[in-house]
């Protein structure tokens, strides 16, 4: 499974379902640094913007929304342009809706036990939890003042054979996340108007979770 759509979480679902390892905690003192300085939010609502060059094409594929992650709940993933369009990614389930309201169950954990592992790998990616993915990848870190980069190379010859590298850069947040497939297609998601207010989730968000 080779990211088939535009949808960012089904990247990560390649990954999760291809190694599952276990927790490496860091032992860099330069990564260790950027996990203290990464903040770690309950509920963290933004934005983003999701370009994917594939070989071939000219020009990138691109779709914007927004985002909610919530560390107890899982990810809610909106696609508003090009296309109108929901996954929500929970330690049980990938749901996606499409623009015509009609749903449909992605995968089951009771089908796909690896499943389990997605809210907390989705919740990583997005809020650098380095012990979290380091059980995926080896992991350097490099700091550029009050900024940080990791740059993520997968452990397992199966997870190479889908994926190059990840590198994710930010702050107090992951401002920026870089996937290069092993066939050199990249795609580069960029966050945005990131907050953790209100800190918990609106009755709205929490429906959609259920």
């Amino acid at each position: 499974m080779m990211l088939p759509s535009l949808h960012w979480p089904r990247a990560l679902l390649c990954v999760l379902l291809l190694a599952i390892a276990p927790v490496v905690h860091a032992a860099d003192p330069d990564v260790e640094a950027v996990t203290a300085a990464v903040a770690r939010p309950d509920v963290l609502r933004g934005e983003f913007v999701q370009e994917k060059q594939v070989s071939g094409f000219r020009n990138p594929l691109r779709s914007q929304g927004r985002f909610v992650v919530a560390r107890e709940h899982g990810v809610i993933w909106t696609t508003l342009k090009p296309f109108p369009s929901d996954v929500v990614v929970t330690a049980d389930r990938i749901l996606s809706r499409q623009r015509d309201g009609s749903t449909r169950v992605e995968l089951d954990a009771r089908e796909q036990p690896a499943m389990r592992s997605v809210n907390a790998i989705m919740f990583a990616l997005m809020s650098g939890d380095v012990a979290a993915l380091s059980s995926q990848f080896t992991v350097k870190a490099q700091r550029e003042g009050q900024g940080w980069t990791l740059l993520l190379t997968p452990k397992s010859p199966m997870l190479a054979k889908a994926f190059q590298s990840l590198s994710l850069r930010g702050d107090r947040y992951v401002r920026q996340v870089e996937i290069v497939e092993a066939n050199q297609d990249r795609t580069r998601i960029d966050f945005s108007a990131l907050s953790e207010a209100p800190a918990t989730l609106g009755p709205d968000e929490a429906r959609r979770f259920e």
